[in-house]
């Protein structure tokens, strides 16, 4: 098997000035290159900025918007060459089918990238497949890769060095985290440093690694020392995630402070000769710094931090969310509220639950007594029925936020009964969940300090579904609809998949009062409503507002719980429409730290 060049498709940009004599003589050298002054639509090609076994990297000029980009051409060079100037075409028709695979991966590659939007993760303005070939055009960037910055110093960068470039960098892996995406690539080779000391998260490597599994002529795309071993073995007990890739950007650190990548996985299997950093850095780093990484250096996968926030919380560092506080807009306590669905008899403020919205740089919280949680969503807009103004616009003599409408009443107004005992509530939909279909719960933390902690669990269902996701808080006062919210409305679940919940437009972290906070997922085969049961939006989230509504007779509603929502079909919905569903309850307690 023929190995890979070392950089085979990453998109490394050069530092200023490196397009010039040597990117030419790289055109000259490269039959398959575009030449200088090719248009593709509306990026005319300026000169190379590198090429590998799998793509080239062009400097080119968008006439359009007026800005140097780099842009991408697919172009596998052991598969395919150029027939005429623009056109590729495949070398031989025994390798179509390999050549296709790789090109639906360069694409997803790219549609994949494009929806993220962190100053560490590279950006993709647009792919589009064009001349048998396909083509991503991206930000130009300029700088050395980390191993060429790490090459370049005298000494290993001490700890604060290193902490901020782990920083940044697991913002942006847990921002793809998510989205249920691993990099799986990391290395020193695949961060670039930017001219602000910012790392950049290159390339996921799509391509090689499809290409790599259907033909024998390429090797499996794994660096060793950074590959941890589940990327050795595609089997269900060696499965990948946040772990992986938090074991590669352990392995990154180690190359910082050695020198030299650790002893690849495999060889530590089975009898371990890797030298703890703890003992060979000791004095020269914290002792907690140094065992934090050689945890995600854990050959077992179950021995890692499991996610980018244990991982983060263990290294004692901030997210980016929490060291930026936005400005705050405050709704004064007796103001009309700005979200036209309350009524005049709704304007007590939530006494379990702080909700915060980020929006177009302004926060809305919603403020009041206890507080059990706060729910933070990040670059997230209003709900369209909320109209909320900050201060400096209103009216000298008007600084609250005004109500534009009063909601009609109802026109099905359900009959009341008895007020609502939301704990009973959540066990009547239990107890009437179809028990052949199985719900569970994994959470990252049953109990969470007060001020210091996040919650966060995952959902998996032996079904595929919709999740909703109902809690009441500390105090029993509120009975919230977490998710599906304005901010996250996808809550499909596919079956035997796992969903992360919260995902990283929103948050909650536990603020008090001390108690238990009590949950139910539900997983319905249909989609829910709950407009029946009284819920009215509460800036992104909903809230069945128990100083308000009072429970039906259920004879109103058939059988089933008031709360486990009613089914909402379309006409035009192709499957069948059912009523089942299954649930789990689960808890959290908040609990004080001195």
């Amino acid at each position: 098997m023929s190995a890979l060049p070392p950089e085979d498709d990453r998109t490394i940009m050069p530092p200023s000035g490196a397009t010039g004599p040597g990117a030419s003589s790289a055109q000259d050298n490269d039959s398959n290159v575009l030449q200088s002054g090719v248009r593709l639509g509306e990026f005319e090609v300026l000169s190379v900025i590198g090429s590998g076994g799998f793509g080239i990297v062009y400097l080119a000029y968008d006439h359009s918007l007026q800005r140097k980009v780099a842009l991408k051409e697919y172009m596998p060079s052991s598969l395919a060459a150029r027939s005429s100037l623009l056109h590729v075409t495949v070398k031989s028709e025994r390798h179509a089918e390999t050549f296709q695979a790789g090109m639906r991966s360069f694409i997803n590659e790219a549609r994949l990238l494009a929806q993220f939007d962190h100053p560490s993760l590279l950006k993709v303005y647009r792919f589009w497949e064009a001349n048998g070939t396909a083509y991503m055009a991206m930000p130009f960037y300029q700088g050395l890769t980390l191993t060429q910055t790490l090459r370049g110093r005298e000494t290993p960068p001490d700890e604060v060095w290193l902490r901020s470039l782990l920083a940044p960098l697991l913002d942006a892996l847990e921002t793809l985290h998510a989205e249920q995406c691993f990099h799986r690539d990391i290395a020193p080779d695949n961060i670039l440093m930017l001219a602000d000391d910012r790392p950049l998260l290159l390339d996921f490597g799509a391509a090689r690694r499809a290409i790599g599994g259907m033909a024998q002529a390429f090797t499996v795309i794994l660096k060793p020392g950074y590959a941890p071993i589940e990327q050795y073995a595609d089997v269900a007990t060696m499965q990948q995630g946040a772990w992986t890739d938090l074991y590669a950007l352990a392995s990154v650190v180690h190359f910082a402070i050695t020198g030299r990548p650790p002893v690849p996985s495999v060889a530590r299997i089975v009898s371990d000769p890797q030298i703890p950093l703890a003992k060979s850095a000791a004095g020269r780093y914290s002792d907690a710094f140094l065992q934090v990484i050689d945890r995600a250096l854990c050959v077992k996968p179950q021995d890692r931090p499991q996610s980018v926030a244990e991982f983060r919380s263990l290294l004692g560092l901030q997210s980016a969310k929490a060291k930026e506080p936005p400005p705050i807009v405050r709704l004064q306590p007796k103001a009309p509220l700005a979200i036209q669905e309350f009524s005049s008899t709704d304007r007590k403020r939530p006494t379990n639950i702080h909700m915060r919205v980020i929006a177009m740089g302004a926060v809305l919280i919603l403020a009041g007594a206890a507080v059990s949680f706060w729910l933070v969503t990040r670059d997230a807009a209003v709900p369209p029925a909320s109209k909320v103004l900050p201060n400096s616009q209103l009216p000298p003599t008007e600084q609250t936020v005004q109500t534009t409408a009063q909601p009609a009443p109802a026109e099905n107004a359900l009959p009341v009964a008895k007020p609502v005992d939301p704990l009973k509530m959540l066990e009547e939909i239990i107890q009437a969940r179809n028990t052949e279909h199985t719900v569970s719960i994994s959470l990252d933390k049953r109990q969470v300090r007060i001020g210091k902690d996040a919650l966060r669990f995952s959902i998996r269902s032996s079904k595929p579904g919709y999740v909703y996701l109902l809690m009441v808080g500390t105090d029993q006062s509120q009975f919230w609809l977490l998710f599906p919210n304005a901010i996250d409305k996808n809550n499909r679940i596919s079956a035997d998949r796992q969903l992360d919940l919260p995902r990283s437009n929103w948050r909650m972290d536990a603020a008090g009062p001390p108690g238990t906070d009590h949950f139910v997922a539900i997983v319905s085969e249909s989609p829910r409503d709950f407009g029946h049961a009284g819920l009215k939006p509460n800036g992104p989230f909903s809230e069945f507002p128990l100083t308000a509504i009072m429970l039906p007779e259920k004879e109103s509603l058939g059988m089933a719980p008031v709360f486990a929502g009613k089914v909402s079909c379309s006409e035009n919905q192709t499957s069948i429409c059912s009523e089942l569903y299954g649930a789990e309850i689960f808890t959290i307690e908040e609990i004080l730290t001195r």
